[in-house]
Parts: C-alpha cells; sequence; structure tokens
C-alpha cells in the first residue's frame, strides 16, 4: 500500500560489527579522523551494563553513560551504582568507574535498587546527570527524575535534587539545540512527554506535554537533530513471536520540525536484539568524528535477560529529497532503513544484507526516474 510521507531526512542504519586493528585514521585532503573499526560487542564486557546514552564533549571523546544490571538477575529490581565509559578511537574504552548510586539520593527509595536509564547534558561549564529512580517502597508510582551535577564529565557528580512538575515516568532524555535551549523527555507504559527546561536545567519552564504522532510507544526516549530536523527515536510494545518476528522490544523513529513535536513517525530501524534472550532494547544515536552511531543493548554476554551488555553499530544519515516520498512506498522505505541487528549479532553477514537492500531501494528510485546519491 502506498502513502505519502511527510519529512525530508531518513535515517539508515547499517549495523557494523567490525574488529579491525586500525582504529582512526585521516580523510585526504581534509585532515579529519574517522572512525574504520568498532571494539567487538559488547564492547564493555567487565560488568553488565544498559541503556546507553551517548555523547561527545569538547575533550573529544565519546562518553556513554550507562545503567548496570548486577547480578544475581531479578529483573530490573536491583539496578544500581551508574558507571561511565568512554573512547576516542571507538574500540579502546575505558571504565571511569561508578558515579552514582542509590545510597547517595537523599530522597530516595530507602530499600535501593531501580537506577535505571540514564541520560547527561552540558550547558555552561557543568554536567547535569539525570536518572530515575523511586521515592518509595511503592517504586512504580513514584518515579522522580533527579538531577546531578559535576565540574566533569565522568566523576565527581553531587544529587542536587529532582525535577518538580513530572510525571512518574521512566527514562529521562535531555536535549539542548543550538540555540542553547534544552529539552527534557521522560516516558513509560506507552505515554512519552516532553518539555522546555529552564536556564538552571533543573527546572520545567511550563507543563510538559505528551509526544504526537508517535507509534506504538513503550519507552526509551532520545532526541537527535540532523540537517535540521528533529529525530526521536524509542522502543517499541512488541512481543516475543508477534507479527511473525522472533524477539521483543523493536527500535522505532519519528520527524519533526520542533523538538516538542508533533511527530511523524517514519519506521523501525532495529530489529530485536538476541531473540532467543533479550527482552528490552535501549538506544542512542550520536555522531562522531564524521560518523554516526548507533548504541544498544543485548543479552549476549550472559544469556540472561535481565544481565545485559551494553553494544553499538554503525550508522549512516542521509538526506532524501523531499519529493521522492510521493512515489516511493512505506514498505519499499522501510525495507531500505532497517537493519536486523539480532541477526548481525549472530554472525551474518551483514555487508550482503545490506546490498540487498540498498538494490531493491535503488530499483524502486529507478522504476521513478530517481538516484540514490
Amino acid at each position: 500500500m502506498k502513502k505519502s510521507i511527510w519529512g525530508v531526512c531518513a535515517l539508515l542504519l547499517t549495523a557494523c560489527v567490525a574488529q579491525r586493528h586500525s582504529a582512526v585514521t585521516s580523510e585526504a585532503g581534509e585532515g579529519k579522523e574517522t572512525i574504520d573499526s568498532l571494539a567487538p560487542n559488547p564492547f564493555i564486557r567487565h560488568i553488565y551494563t544498559a541503556d546507553p546514552s551517548a555523547h561527545v564533549w569538547a575533550d573529544g571523546r565519546l562518553y556513554v553513560y550507562a545503567s548496570h544490571d548486577i547480578a544475581p538477575a531479578r529483573g530490573c529490581d536491583l539496578m544500581d551504582q551508574y558507571h561511565v565509559f568512554s573512547t576516542d578511537d571507538m574500540v579502546h574504552w575505558t571504565d571511569h568507574g561508578e558515579i552514582l548510586r542509590a545510597s547517595q539520593v537523599p530522597w530516595g527509595r530507602k530499600e535501593g535498587g531501580f537506577m535505571w536509564a540514564p541520560d547527561c547534558a552540558y550547558k555552561d561549564g557543568t554536567y547535569y546527570f539525570y536518572f530515575p529512580h523511586p521515592s518509595e517502597t511503592d517504586w512504580n508510582g513514584s518515579w522522580k527524575i533527579g538531577v546531578a551535577t559535576s565540574k566533569e564529565p565522568a566523576a565527581n557528580f553531587t544529587v542536587q535534587g529532582y525535577i518538580e512538575g513530572m510525571d512518574p515516568l521512566i527514562d529521562p532524555c535531555v536535549f539542548v539545540d543550538d540555540d542553547g535551549q534544552a529539552y527534557i523527555y521522560n516516558g513509560g507504559g506507552g505515554t512519552c512527554k516532553g518539555g522546555r527546561l529552564k536556564d538552571n536545567m533543573m527546572e520545567l519552564d511550563g507543563a510538559m506535554r505528551t509526544m504526537e504522532g508517535l507509534v506504538d510507544f513503550h519507552e526509551a526516549t532520545w532526541i537527535h537533530k540532523y540537517n535540521g530536523k528533529y529525530y526521536l527515536s524509542y522502543s517499541d510494545n512488541h512481543e516475543l513471536g508477534q507479527e511473525g518476528v522472533a524477539g521483543w522490544n523493536r527500535m522505532h523513529y519519528a520527524i519533526s520540525d520542533h523538538p516538542l513535536g508533533p511527530w511523524k513517525h517514519i519506521g523501525i530501524y532495529m530489529q530485536p536484539t538476541r531473540p532467543e534472550t533479550g527482552v528490552t532494547n535501549h538506544g542512542s544515536i550520536v555522531q562522531y568524528k564524521g560518523q554516526w552511531f548507533a548504541f544498544y543493548h543485548n543479552s549476549a554476554l550472559s544469556g540472561d535477560p535481565w544481565l545485559r551488555s551494553v553494544c553499538v553499530g554503525s550508522t549512516t544519515m542521509r538526506t532524501v529529497p523531499s519529493e521522492w516520498w510521493s512515489s516511493v512506498d512505506v514498505e519499499a522505505l522501510s525495507c531500505f532503513v532497517i537493519v536486523d541487528f539480532a541477526e548481525n549479532a549472530r554472525g551474518m553477514k551483514w555487508k550482503t544484507r545490506w546490498k540487498i537492500v540498498r538494490l531493491r531501494f535503488e530499483n524502486r528510485l529507478a522504476q521513478n526516474g530517481k538516484s540514490f546519491g
């Protein structure tokens, strides 16, 4: 069935779990460093990690703020002790150690645990670490988004309090736009909300509002910007075997002209990871040294759905002229943007898969007198 799609940008994700030796090279004639290999996935193996939030700061390193699954697994109840990891070549990763645990949250749940997916933002010389944590023993109805600050990206964070006026939802995401305005998002249980932050990065500037236009939203909001468009990615409610697809959560994305929507759902960019063991997924998308990377987690290291490990794949961002959309059906486009990370993780030759998918899309464009540059 053909549909006309509003939008001018397509997010094209290609899983590239490379294991070559040379990680950083220079582009000829430009003097820019590029990444030509990645560490084997999962790239953190000495502890279990999940919910990667990736950022590039002014020191030129890429940082990943991750939650921590603690063995023996007991669902997500015992998650605690956030760690930060960084790299300058996508191969060699530094564990900067623990930056925060539940016992350091003055208003937090006395039983601890429940330190779920975090995020971090930078503004005016300060790093702001956002984390969800319940304040009561009855954790499900008492979630708050806490804020800890530091002058360093990976150490010496101090809890300042929590953001008042937010619904008891999880998975904070903070996006600072080019003009310096910061936006905060959280979600869960089918609801995604967003709003503006004041300059102090710890108070809402007006009420949160529901993000309209998302399809089958579950959790794991992430915002990034490309060519003037805003991309909101998230995990869905897909269950094992639903629609003939093995595994659980899939990753979707939507596009908007404004960081608070309304949003136009475009499609799925990642199929379930490790369908035989993985239950959840949570991602982030970031540009580093001229290339785009998609972070996620799976259970490949442990085989246990609640002992997860962060992973990364290379991605491609391409601009597709808006006039093409009216002549290309949704199914053909979705086929082009989807790459099955789960199959790649099990050793499929992703390059062969990518060539087939690209060729299919190019053939469709050729039928309409177009080409993909």
